[in-house]
């Protein structure tokens, strides 16, 4: 696999020739080369002379004149039964030292136990230890390199990162590490993006992350799923207010990330003289989850309540080749907002024994309820569109398309204040939206020529996800709306 010239590391571990022929006590390889005078980055074998057994371990290091040690891997036992300097059980107690000091860089220090399975169960073994080295050399390039040596190799990092080939290693390795430590493993990478982004923006400098690096997609029998991550700081502001927030309620805001499921089930169907293609929503979860912890969260920001919430998804299918495609059919939208207007009349009466006079009023109140979410499919060419549309509890308006009026910041029962404690809050208690098939539209059907028995087609899911900030218990008149692109491919066998 080509990493975009990132050195095959797992093959110069496997080339490395015996010890009694190395003629130093160290060898080396680069995994970072600079175009300027600045030194480069060096991954290094080592014998550890002062151990009373023979062992060794792995550096990576800035090779300046004297070099610096950024990282160092624990040791380990040369081995005496293989041909190989590395028998397969160190190989892949060398992966588990990668994953785990990956990890180790997230703010949750109670990571589950991994166990890898043998490395001959595992196709593209290969692919997944040398993500494994690169994405840990990018974090110890945000937080380890010095200053002068940082800036170009993160660029170069991320570019390698973000190639085709190591996309394709990142699923691999996904579902070796299993859901759980999966989204520890993202925490990880995405707190240090978001420490490296904070840090270039201090000194005028930019490093740009690509959202797209950070999704991927999986398709088996009868399901379609999207997994997605993306650190807040790194999407794209579509709207935001004056004057600018202070450090403290960006410090709150920035430190999150969106994770976000997509599932459809899908279903083929054999009709006498067509194929219908069945997809319904299976679940749609997006969560805004904490990057730090909460007592950081409390000394360096403003708390974990004060942070953006999701006000509109849109998602579009496509099949890429449509040579075959007959129609394509949408369920009924959601209805629309629901309206409860009622006029209840009092007579309030008191008794004023000096004047002996009797007072009377009426009071008039009038109610009205809005469902908080709206769902609403559409069919161009044959794409089909999936919204999801937040609106305003009190006058109806589209949430990412409006700003809250100065008087409803300020009031303390809007609708938008204690978002995630209040009995009416359209969002969970940890903050995210759950969508399922059971309350938004029943399927997408597309009709397909027979002629397509046997192939395997492709569909094009694009999405677009926004999240906005309104205060919450932050007494601020700041308010801002961001958004996420991202696009993915799925597959279905027509069979």
């Amino acid at each position: 696999m080509d990493f975009c010239c990132f050195p095959d590391v797992w093959a110069w571990i496997h080339n490395l020739p015996p010890i009694t022929q190395w003629r130093t006590n160290s060898m080396s390889i680069c995994i970072c080369s600079s175009t300027s005078s600045q030194p480069s980055l060096k991954l290094s074998i080592a014998k550890n002379l002062q151990s009373p057994s023979l062992s060794f371990s792995f550096s990576i290091l800035a090779d300046f004149n004297l070099p610096i040690s950024l990282w160092t891997s624990k040791p380990f036992k040369f081995s005496s039964k293989s041909t190989k300097l590395l028998d397969e059980e160190t190989i892949s107690d060398l992966l588990i030292n990668f994953i785990e000091d990956v990890l180790n860089y997230g703010s949750n220090k109670n990571n589950p136990l991994l166990n890898i399975p043998k490395l001959d169960s595992l196709t593209n073994f290969k692919d997944i230890f040398n993500l494994s080295f690169l994405t840990l050399t990018f974090l110890i390039c945000i937080y380890e390199a010095p200053a002068d040596l940082r800036s170009e190799c993160l660029n170069t990092l991320k570019n390698q990162l973000a190639s085709s080939q190591p996309r394709e290693a990142s699923k691999l390795l996904m579902r070796l590490l299993g859901s759980n430590i999966e989204e520890q493993w993202m925490r990880s990478i995405n707190l240090a993006i978001t420490n490296g982004i904070e840090e270039f923006h201090a000194t005028n400098h930019t490093l740009k992350t690509p959202s797209p690096l950070f999704s991927y997609a999986l398709s088996t029998v009868g399901l379609w799923k999207v997994q997605l991550y993306c650190p807040i700081i790194a999407m794209d502001i579509v709207n935001s207010s004056n004057p600018l927030a202070d450090a403290r309620l960006l410090f709150s805001l920035n430190y999150n990330q969106l994770e976000g499921v997509i599932q459809f089930n899908y279903k083929v169907v054999l009709r006498e003289k067509w194929l219908d293609v069945k997809v319904n929503v299976d679940n749609i979860r997006f969560d805004v989850i904490r990057l730090v912890g909460e007592t950081l969260m409390k000394e360096r920001g403003v708390g974990a309540a004060e942070k953006h919430f999701p006000s509109r998804i849109s998602l579009q299918l496509t099949p890429t080749l449509q040579t075959n495609m007959l129609s394509v059919s949408v369920s009924k939208s959601s209805e629309n907002p629901t309206r409860e207007i009622g006029l209840e009349k009092t007579l309030e009466g008191s008794f004023d024994p000096p004047n002996l006079g009797l007072k009377v009023s009426a009071v008039e109140t009038m109610r009205m309820s809005l469902k908080p979410w709206k769902f609403e499919e559409s069919v161009y060419g044959n794409s089909v569109n999936l919204n999801w549309y937040l609106h305003d509890s009190e006058d109806g308006r589209e949430v990412v398309t409006s700003k809250p009026s100065k008087i409803s910041l300020i009031h303390p029962k809007a609708w938008f204040k204690d978002r995630y404690s209040s009995a009416y809050r359209p969002f969970n208690r940890q903050g995210g939206v759950v969508f399922a098939r059971d309350e938004y539209g029943e399927s997408v059907l597309w009709k397909v020529d027979k002629g397509a028995i046997g192939r395997t087609m492709e569909w094009e899911i694009k999405g677009w996800i926004w999240l906005t900030y309104w205060p919450n218990k932050y007494r601020t008149f700041y308010n801002e709306s961001r958004r996420l692109e991202f696009r993915e491919i799925l597959h279905l066998t027509l069979a």
